[in-house]
């Protein structure tokens, strides 16, 4: 059932004295992109008729291509808390059609609800509480970001250590005005890295979610005087920033159907299955849930990333972790993906990966209780444990290899995100990195 309507929006509009609305969509690779429209277009634009030019998108259609057009979710109107009070700014995210009225197959957004529309049929509803890790950067004189700690914070620390409390603050206030739960926040580990949990929606709002948050803490830290970043592993010396999904599965009544308490790991057989579905399909999802180059310079073994397809209860250091939790409450924890993910794609292979577990009635291998992290290459070599792909090419090529994730991207999607992610390896392979220069250029 919808939570607004037509006539909802144009009230609020007008009783709120909004100016400007922003319709905004994302594009292939998880970037927001809008198109603004004043508070006398906006029946317009909720009727369906606010066009635009997808050639100007990074992905979508060649030049020679018809326009697209904007379809908002009226559900996700909100309005900007830190936009002036006269002239309000609000957003409706938006579906991108193509002009005969059927959805765009390059709109990821629209591959998220495809794959819910078939879990439901399944009798499966996901629901996601990801879990955001971000750096606080300053800017120096000239406005350019310095790599520089701020503060001597870690774990759970609070002011003066934490210097970056009052951020995460108005960061939640910001959320919360808009509708977004917070479970919790913290201090991370490094000195200048945060984390802030959200509470589990559905998962298309928890997709729509992670994209008003980046947005949010972007726009929250400038105010502050600093720069907030999701690059997965900003600094050297430090740990990187991960994106970690509480997923759970319900039913139409809402009971949560990953929960069987006979269980020794609390866990039902169809809870096995999904898990099993997601480490059989891990490898080739890993293109999508890390999608950088410097991903991979976080998913390293002694880093706290997993860099196994291995799974335990109440153990962190695998790909999947099942905690000893209420049957209520009961979930599995991905921890592999970035927080720089396109939240759709992410979540739509995923699921689909876990759904083909139910279907194929997949069972995991056997838990893990070892402490990965402190484990050598080796030693993990020697229990026959499986890694992640250890850079972006290979990851493109697993991809290439996973009929279902290519199949549950599309042919549009997957084939521009293949092409642009190999484009993006030989960039880098041909960048002359510090780190180069430092260790050859006087030694040889």
């Amino acid at each position: 059932m919808s939570k607004y309507s037509k006539e909802d929006i144009l009230r609020m509009v007008d009783e709120e004295d909004v100016g400007f609305i922003r319709l905004q969509f994302t594009d292939v690779f998880g970037t927001v992109k809008n198109i603004a429209v004043t508070a006398g277009q906006l029946e317009q634009a909720l009727n369906n008729e606010c066009s635009f030019d997808g050639s100007g998108i990074d992905g979508f259609v060649r030049i020679e291509e018809d326009d697209m057009y904007l379809y908002p979710d009226l559900d996700s109107f909100e309005i900007f808390p830190w936009r002036p009070q006269t002239g309000k700014v609000a957003r409706l995210i938006c579906d991108i059609h193509k002009c005969d009225g059927t959805p765009f197959e390059g709109d990821s957004r629209y591959i998220l609800k495809r794959v819910i529309r078939e879990a439901a049929k399944m009798g499966i509803y996901p629901y996601i509480a990801p879990e955001c890790e971000f750096c606080l950067f300053p800017y120096d004189t000239d406005g350019e970001v310095m790599l520089q700690t701020q503060g001597h914070g870690s774990y759970f620390d609070v002011a003066p250590l934490d210097t970056g409390e009052n951020v995460r603050r108005d960061i939640i206030l910001a959320l919360e005005d808009m509708g977004i739960d917070v479970r919790s926040s913290y201090h991370e580990h490094s000195p200048y890295q945060h984390e802030i949990d959200l509470q589990p929606v559905n998962a298309l709002a928890a997709a729509d979610n992670i994209v008003t948050f980046r947005m949010t803490c972007k726009t929250i830290a400038s105010r502050h005087g600093l720069h907030a970043t999701f690059m997965p592993k900003p600094m050297n010396d430090s740990d990187g920033c991960g994106m970690h999904l509480k997923m759970t599965l319900m039913d139409l009544e809402g009971n949560n159907i990953l929960s069987d308490p006979a269980d020794s790991y609390g866990l039902s057989e169809l809870g096995y299955h999904f898990m099993a579905g997601i480490m059989a399909h891990v490898r080739g999802l890993t293109a999508v849930t890390n999608p950088l180059v410097n991903s991979y310079k976080r998913i390293v073994p002694g880093n706290e990333a997993p860099a196994y397809i291995v799974w335990s209860s109440g153990n962190r250091s695998p790909l999947i972790s099942v905690p000893r939790t209420s049957a209520k409450d009961m979930h599995i924890e991905l921890r592999n993906p970035d927080p720089c993910v396109n939240s759709y794609l992410a979540f739509a292979g995923i699921i689909a990966a876990g759904l083909e577990g139910i279907k194929k009635g997949l069972m995991p291998q056997a838990a893990t209780e070892l402490n990965i992290y402190r484990l050598s290459e080796e030693e993990c070599e020697k229990l026959n444990l499986k890694r992640l792909p250890k850079s972006l090419s290979e990851a493109v090529e697993e991809m290439e290899k996973d009929s279902l994730v290519m199949k549950t991207l599309g042919e549009y999607i997957s084939g521009k995100y293949v092409r642009a992610k190999r484009r993006e390896v030989s960039q880098y392979q041909a960048y002359v990195t510090d780190w180069e220069t430092g260790q050859y250029l006087n030694k040889y």
